[in-house]
């Protein structure tokens, strides 16, 4: 078996799905009122679920985790950091040099992370 899509559990699913859409310049591929569903040209499906419908309930909420989302140069890092910040993003921690490469984070509306990062050469 091969893990197929990573599922975030939402307050607002309509919220949520106008947030990664203006994140990722994309519409989703599936929208109805609890779910919306999109499928990224890397190959990521990535599921939005109203935590209101989840069955079994969900107990947990946001920032537990973090969508990583590799960029392919440190300079597209700080471009897309400074992009997310003139949309209005939650930026979490501004461009920083870690031990894994150049990197920032942000904050979608439920307080999931996503972090942008570049790994060294």
């Amino acid at each position: 078996m091969t893990p197929a899509m990573t599922i975030l559990y939402v307050e607002n699913a309509a919220a949520s799905a106008d947030f990664y859409a203006k994140l990722f310049g994309i519409a989703p591929t599936e929208r109805a009122d609890t779910f919306s569903l999109f499928r990224l040209p890397t190959g990521l499906v990535l599921g939005l679920w109203s935590r209101a419908g989840v069955e079994p309930q969900a107990q947990f909420t946001g920032g537990g985790c973090e969508l990583a989302i590799r960029a392919p140069s440190a300079a597209d890092v700080d471009a897309t950091h400074e992009r997310w910040k003139a949309l209005g993003i939650p930026v979490l921690q501004a461009p920083v040099e870690a031990d894994f490469g150049r990197t920032f984070a942000v904050a979608d509306p439920d307080g999931h992370r996503i972090r942008v990062f570049n790994p060294p050469a």
